[in-house]
């Protein structure tokens, strides 16, 4: 599971990702809003752990974002804004639950197992558009329920486009999240990992958008893709 922790207190911060990496879990920590919404928009993360009181504004526009756009993760708040109001107005605003600091590491990790419980995204760990499924956990796919056999950058490739489905991903962002680092602006790996994954997947998935990148459509006929 890959979680976002958005806290800019670098001895809590620290101690809550090496906790969460203790269980096991990835983690992408970043102390300013500014880099928050960057990892937003630029990697898949299946739960979000959000101070609200950040160096360069208030976590609540972070979390109004996610719920605007309609993006599944669940978001629990850590603060320490103790008051009835502050809380109403978190989970009002979208938040799946509230934590007031100063907390305990086993009871954050207790929240964090229970969201994850209760996410239907997490709890089944699958992922499903149209005729294509990916089983994050086992790592496998299949396509009308036949397995479709891919490397570990393809399907990686794979897993991040499913979770970012019907938005355009720069191949900046494809290259620097799952594949080696260094590669150059005149490097075709990534064009040849998108030619096998279509090529297994089949058609209609993956569209390339010209001197952008990839996208995968929720809604697309699965055939004719580019």
């Amino acid at each position: 599971m890959k979680i976002l922790l958005i806290e800019d207190d670098l001895e809590l911060g620290n101690g809550v990702r090496i906790a969460l990496e203790d269980q096991g879990l990835q983690v992408t920590w970043v102390r300013r809003l500014g880099d928050a919404l960057h990892a937003i928009d630029t990697q898949a993360c299946d739960l979000v752990l959000l101070d609200l009181g950040l160096p360069d504004g208030d976590g609540l526009a972070l979390l109004a974002r996610l719920r605007r756009e309609r993006l599944p993760m669940p978001v629990l708040i850590l603060t320490a804004r103790d008051a009835l109001e502050d809380r109403l107005a978190g989970l009002d605003s979208g938040a799946d639950d509230y934590l007031v600091k100063p907390f305990a590491l086993a009871e954050l990790l207790s929240r964090v197992r229970a969201l994850a419980r209760r996410s239907f995204g997490l709890v089944n760990d699958t992922i499903e558009i149209r005729q294509l499924a990916l089983h994050e956990a086992t790592m496998r796919v299949t396509v009308d329920e036949r397995a479709v056999e891919l490397s570990r950058s393809e399907f990686e490739l794979l897993c991040l486009l499913m979770k970012r489905a019907d938005r355009v991903l720069t191949r900046r962002v494809l290259e620097e999240q799952v594949l080696p680092g260094g590669l150059d602006n005149e490097s075709n790996v990534l064009d040849v990992h998108m030619s096998n994954l279509r090529r297994k997947i089949g058609p209609g998935y993956i569209r390339t958008v010209r001197g952008v990148g990839y996208v995968i459509d929720r809604t697309a006929p699965a055939r004719g893709g580019a």
